[in-house]
């Protein structure tokens, strides 16, 4: 009953984000978790090259995040900025289709994140803006799960994609990233239109700032300290392609680590309004903590997994990590950051973890391919680096923040 309540309350704006997340995410993870599969398989990429390119991808959009959340600030405006940033992504994206070098993939890709950039934050401080603090890690959560609702569906059309065109052979093909690019700008077309459409602009509380300023002066200083520790985990937090490359280190073929980033998804979705809303009931910072120490957990035993059945059950519950941190981690900035400043908020928080994704991924190629042979871990090496520094933001999260 309380849950029917929340969703009474919630913003038509919730609904319309939630559902242009939902098409665009059906849209990007039908090839997102192919192209790494596809470097190093049809291209023969080596591991390092694919953390720059994760690295260099993200640290694009993070960067761009910054200035995109400050403008809406200074505009007032949060629907057509994130309306321009889903476009260039949709246009970027059929480009895929010509790939025949990494240097390719990496100019697609940074495009594609040049339109997520411009999009996030003006798109998170709109949800903000639509909801109180009484709901609002239960519409952060609605809106996560409905942007890995659409993941798990892409991901199960990107595995009948590969079962369609590979004709009994379970690797991937040219054939089978060039179908999945071509079918994946259907649903990012139509999540273009459904938020051109169906979004409504919310006023900015407090707007009148005369410049577009990027900076920590004024703010709260547990922002502060929150975003020092979330530069700390994200160090730590390489891309998930690390783990698609262990899967399939592990034995994993391509259409069974397409299910078992099905079962991630679909433990993702289930738990991320829950979980959102149960951070309104007993704050964020905890749930936050609980979320890390699940990463740690589960990177351990990344790190430790024998077999390729290990590794999917722990990427299924690599997702409880997501639910509990994801939208509550926005919901937290949020809390902590006045309306009018929401958009540089935002902006700022996700280009500090995109400015660390970079280092984070270019570290864990180098320890998966042993460069620092004195460690002598190999592909193990990432995951342990990433349980320990997720354990050390935790401890600080727990201590520094009240």
């Amino acid at each position: 009953m309380d849950k029917q309540r929340k969703t009474g309350r919630l913003h038509p704006n919730i609904w319309v984000v939630t559902a242009t997340s939902f098409l665009m995410d059906i849209s990007s993870e039908m090839i997102v978790y192919l192209i790494p599969l596809f470097l190093s398989n049809v291209l023969g990429v080596r591991t390092a090259i694919i953390g720059l390119i994760d690295g260099v991808a993200e640290t694009t959009a993070s960067l761009l995040k910054a200035y995109s959340g400050a403008l809406s600030d200074r505009l007032g405006n949060r629907k057509w900025l994130a309306v321009i940033g889903y476009g260039v992504s949709t246009i970027a994206k059929p480009f895929l289709y010509f790939a025949n070098t990494w240097g390719w993939v990496m100019g697609v890709r940074f495009a594609d994140r040049v339109g997520k950039g411009i999009r996030t934050a003006p798109r998170d401080a709109l949800v903000a803006g639509s909801t109180d603090e009484s709901n609002r890690g239960f519409a952060f959560g609605l809106h996560r799960a409905g942007d890995t609702a659409g993941a798990f569906t892409g991901i199960a059309i990107a595995a009948l994609i590969v079962w369609l065109t590979q004709a009994g052979s379970l690797q991937i093909t040219r054939l089978t990233f060039q179908t999945a690019v071509l079918v994946s700008v259907i649903p990012a077309v139509l999540a273009v239109i459904v938020l051109a459409i169906g979004a409504r602009e919310v006023g900015v509380r407090g707007q009148g700032a005369a410049k577009m300023r990027l900076s920590l002066k004024g703010v709260d200083g547990r922002f502060r300290t929150f975003l020092f520790v979330t530069v700390l985990f994200t160090l730590g937090n390489s891309s998930d392609s690390f783990i698609i490359l262990r899967a399939q280190e592990r034995g994993l073929n391509v259409l069974q680590t397409l299910f078992m980033l099905m079962t991630f998804t679909a433990v993702y979705t289930a738990l991320s309004s829950p979980l959102g809303a149960l951070s309104d009931r007993i704050g964020r910072r905890r749930l936050m903590i609980g979320g890390w120490l699940a990463y740690a957990v589960v990177y351990l035993g990344f790190a430790l997994a024998k077999s390729g059945w290990q590794v999917w059950t722990l990427f299924g519950l690599y997702g409880i990590y997501y639910a509990a941190t994801e939208g509550v981690a926005k919901a937290f900035v949020a809390d902590l950051i006045p309306d009018a400043q929401r958009g540089t908020a935002y902006g700022l928080f996700n280009a500090a973890i995109g400015i660390t994704a970079l280092p984070a991924s270019l570290i864990a190629g180098l320890l998966w391919q042993g460069a620092w042979t004195w460690a002598g871990f190999g592909p193990s090496a990432p995951f342990l680096f990433g349980a320990a520094l997720s354990l050390l933001a935790s401890l600080l999260l727990w201590w520094r923040i009240r």
